[in-house]
């Protein structure tokens, strides 16, 4: 991975838009063309020099194409600080709407979608797929009437469908950001209903 200069970082930053931010920093930029820069601050000392965080979340996006998940479409990682172990993703954003703004915007449709959205979380369970960040806030509903996932650097891949052990811990973790949230009257009995509904016509699938 190449290292951005200063100058090309102030460029990107004067001519690009923050679009998230924390005490430390810029977290993604949203450049001229559209593409995202998403900036990683690693907390991982030897390994976050050896495998930064930028290729990490490259290597994610690429395992989780193959399993017919989608994702953005990463163009480059670069190192911004060796020293201090930050890196960054160049990505081209993927298309949607996540799951939180349409859950505000429109009750009534992701009501609908809620069966769809059942069956998508146990294809990623089916897939050996553990996400720990699993909420609405990470998974978009696409212009091809699919969904995604962003933002998914602390995934997890099992080689094999989760066990029921994992699959509670899962969900509990979407729970938690739904309480922490505060989120007003979420159908959580119904997605849970559409979930088993949705193993139980694929009783092969159970872990």
């Amino acid at each position: 991975m190449r290292i951005v200069t200063a100058n090309e970082l102030q460029g990107w930053l004067d001519q690009g838009e923050v679009l998230e931010k924390d005490s430390r920093g810029p977290k993604v930029i949203k450049l001229a063309d559209g593409d995202l820069l998403k900036i990683f601050r690693s907390r991982r000392t030897l390994m976050g020099r050896l495998r930064p965080d930028a290729q990490r979340f490259e290597k994610h996006a690429q395992h989780l194409r193959k399993l017919g998940i989608r994702t953005p479409e990463i163009n480059a990682c670069y190192w911004i600080d060796p020293s201090q172990r930050i890196s960054a993703c160049l990505y081209r954003p993927l298309e949607g709407t996540p799951l939180d703004k349409l859950f505000h915007r429109s009750r009534e449709e992701f009501d609908r979608l809620l069966p769809e959205l059942a069956s998508y979380i146990r294809k990623l369970h089916r897939s050996g797929i553990y996400f720990r960040s699993l909420h609405l806030g990470n998974i978009l509903r696409t212009p091809e009437n699919d969904f995604g996932l962003i933002d998914f650097l602390d995934i997890r891949f099992k080689g094999r469908p989760l066990g029921r052990l994992l699959i509670r811990r899962n969900f509990q973790h979407l729970q938690s950001y739904l309480q922490r949230r505060k989120v007003p009257d979420f159908p959580w009995e119904r997605l849970m209903r559409c979930y088993e509904e949705s193993s139980a016509s694929h009783p092969t699938d159970r872990g």
